[in-house]
């Protein structure tokens, strides 16, 4: 069963990025919940940022799940990546990720690696940046796993690094991992920008695709952009997919519209996943 959610920032730095809700959480679940989300996403500035036992609580008391722990915070606040050309970085980034990801873990959701993986050049050759990110990945998808949850990978676009971009660049990435505890997140503005054809390229995904980013080609909610969603609901169809769909979509000011606007693209493009609740 697909099911939907809605990303919370509680990252006063990330200000102006592509969250629905931002700060307030105890509003966002609420808002969440009337909305008929089935989950959030939650995006801290750290692992001690929220009682993991407050935000156990507020998910139980409106019926939701935690779709995933963003990490983004770590290179927003502290600027670590697991790529840098410094072995103290890499270090601190790796430490910071396993803090996320026992927060996470704790609550049953997976970490997601996003800006955090980095980039090269700046003394780092494209070669070795790839290395250090598969042992990143490989280290901590091995955490991971005492969690029995994956950590989540995500490519990004060009514009936000030169790794790895596209479902394919992530698959082969994969493939050199020691660690079968790391899947893609497919995250659809990213794959606007690089897929020629985003239900070929999920397809080309399968199982390996364990997250969701329900967004639109602009980074709107769905539903405010061009992208057609008829043929990526068949191919995650096709797939099997039972994982979340998650709106990291801006919000332009009125998270209650960018929410709303999610749920009614969801309800319309994935019937049958609302039906079998």
């Amino acid at each position: 069963m697909i099911r939907s959610a809605v990303t919370v920032s509680l990252v006063p730095e990330a200000r102006g990025g592509p969250f629905v809700f931002w700060e307030d959480l105890p509003g966002a679940c609420k808002a969440a919940k009337a909305l008929g989300f089935d989950g959030i996403e939650v995006f801290p500035p750290g692992p001690d940022a929220v009682d993991s036992s407050v935000l156990r609580q507020l998910l139980q008391d409106n019926g939701l799940g935690l779709a995933a722990v963003g990490t983004g915070a770590g290179w927003v606040k502290h600027k670590l990546t697991l790529t840098s050309a410094d072995p103290a970085v890499r270090k601190a980034a790796r430490d910071f990720v396993r803090s996320m990801i026992d927060f996470a873990g704790s609550l049953g959701a997976p970490a997601i690696i996003g800006s955090m993986q980095g980039r090269h050049g700046e003394g780092v050759a494209p070669e070795t940046a790839l290395e250090f990110l598969s042992e990143g990945l490989d280290e901590l998808g091995a955490h991971a796993a005492q969690y029995n949850v994956p950590l989540l990978y995500e490519p990004l676009n060009r514009f936000e690094t030169n790794l790895i971009n596209r479902v394919t660049d992530g698959l082969e990435l994969l493939a050199t991992l020691g660690s079968e505890n790391v899947l893609l997140l497919a995250d659809l503005f990213h794959m606007n920008i690089e897929e020629q054809d985003i239900a070929g390229a999920i397809r080309d995904g399968g199982l390996a695709i364990g997250h969701i980013h329900f967004v639109d080609s602009n980074r709107r909610a769905a539903g405010n952009g061009h992208i057609d969603f008829g043929p990526i609901a068949r191919a995650l169809s096709e797939i099997g997919y039972e994982g979340y769909l998650s709106a990291e979509a801006m919000a332009d000011g009125n998270p209650e519209r960018a929410a709303s606007d999610t749920i009614h693209a969801f309800r319309h493009f994935f019937p049958s996943d609302i039906d079998r609740r």
